[in-house]
């Protein structure tokens, strides 16, 4: 899928995986810099395994604590590829999107554990 116009206006000047692996460091060249844990991005996965192909099919990913991020690959020049441990690699992580995700996480973040309470699920 190519880029759309909004992936295109941020650029990033850093990725950087934390030794661990449980922390990717994206910087870009608009000043905004984040820190996204391995489990927020795992839970958070733009792929259709978790969003589905509607909003109603979106999927709650629990248990995912202990994730780390394997490995990344770029994917054009707007997104990349991150592999977790548990061998998910299917959702394409464009600029925009870690912007946003970077942006939106303590809200995100908060939406995530509230839906993970109603449904009875956790985090281990």
């Amino acid at each position: 899928m190519p880029p759309d116009k909004e992936d295109t206006a941020l650029w990033p000047t850093e990725i950087r995986l934390q030794k661990d692996r449980k922390v990717l460091v994206v910087a870009f060249d608009d000043g905004h810099s984040h820190a996204l844990s391995a489990e927020y991005l795992r839970v958070h996965s733009p792929s259709a395994e978790v969003q589905g192909h509607h909003p109603d099919q979106r999927v709650t990913v629990a248990g995912k604590r202990n994730a780390e991020i394997a490995a990344i690959e770029p994917v054009g020049n707007y997104a990349v590829r991150l592999t977790f441990n548990d061998g998910h690699d299917t959702g394409l992580f464009s600029w925009s999107l870690l912007n946003r995700l970077g942006q939106d996480k303590a809200t995100m973040w908060a939406a995530y554990i509230a839906d993970l309470k109603a449904k009875g699920l956790g985090r281990d």
